[in-house]
């Protein structure tokens, strides 16, 4: 469980939205779920999980372009020493953003799929 913590921890401030939005997308999920199951079939709701969905994976991008930008920072020093430690942070945060973004949209993506599915088969 440490090991994860320090992951999230070295994607940046980014990572912080794609796991709010990752818990909500969830917990609708979830509640559209039973709510199927208990046979009330709206598609109500599935539009925030949709929009999730493609939000998560920009998130991952704008976490990979800080990361970058990080990284060049730290090349492109006044006094011409560059901190390689220092670009290697960025480059790894932009790589775990990039991985939390798709991951986290991927979970959300399939049971979003078939619960908006069955949704269109009772309308």
């Amino acid at each position: 469980m440490k090991m994860l913590v320090d992951l999230f921890l070295k994607g940046g401030p980014v990572m912080w939205p794609i796991l709010v939005l990752s818990v909500l997308g969830l917990a609708i999920l979830f509640w559209k779920f039973f709510e199927f199951r208990a046979g009330r079939k709206s598609p109500k709701g599935l539009v925030v999980v949709s929009t999730i969905i493609t939000a998560e994976p920009m998130l991952g991008i704008l976490g990979t372009v800080i990361g970058i930008m990080q990284t060049f920072g730290a090349l492109n020093v006044a006094d011409g020493t560059a901190n390689p430690m220092a670009a290697t942070a960025g480059i790894g945060e932009a790589l775990i953003t990039t991985a939390a973004g798709l991951i986290a949209s991927l979970i959300l993506l399939f049971p979003y799929n078939c619960l908006d599915e069955q949704a269109d088969e009772e309308n």
